[in-house]
């Protein structure tokens, strides 16, 4: 007959330890790494301490980090300025310090134009009425100007979407 051998639970690991296990899988800001700690039911003087830990080794920096996440949206992703502030507000930096973030770049209006046209041609691939296309792209942060302009070359290069206003659309 056998017998169930008991496991052994593991330890908690201290606040310090977690942390360092919660940025090794994802870059996280100050204030995000302290929700998670707290959700896990650290106390507010270990996590403090595990923080001031981390920032004194140069593991956590939110002016580097919010920085890079922000180059990094901005260089890779179709999404419109005020989406990357948004979601850099939701990883929990603070707005003073995502403002800052954002690159100086001269060609911010063409690069809004560019990521407004890749998100349309990933969206419509079939007709769709052109108010739907610029309601579209202005519901993901790109200004009236932008919506107005990339879905004019949009149909410029896909003349075949345009829904004609007689023709019927479904989603």
């Amino acid at each position: 007959m056998r017998t169930r051998t008991t496991q052994k639970q593991k330890p908690k690991p201290t606040a310090l330890g977690k942390a360092v296990e919660l940025l090794a899988r994802q870059e996280q800001s100050s204030a995000r790494l302290k929700e998670k700690l707290r959700q896990r039911d650290y106390g507010t003087e270990a996590i403090d301490a595990a923080i001031a830990r981390l920032e004194e080794r140069h593991y956590l920096n939110d002016e580097e980090s919010c920085a890079r996440q922000y180059q990094k949206l901005y260089e890779e992703t179709a999404m419109s300025v005020r989406q990357i502030e948004q979601k850099l507000l939701t990883r929990g930096f603070p707005s003073s310090l995502v403002r800052a973030s954002a690159p100086k770049d001269e060609d911010r209006d063409e690069r809004e134009r560019n990521a407004a046209l890749r998100s349309l041609r990933s969206r419509f691939r079939a007709a769709a009425p052109m108010a739907k296309m610029k309601q579209f792209l202005y519901r993901r942060g790109f200004s009236y100007g932008t919506c107005d302009s990339a879905t004019s070359a949009f149909l410029e290069e896909n003349p075949e979407l345009l829904l004609k206003e007689n023709e019927s659309y479904d989603e």
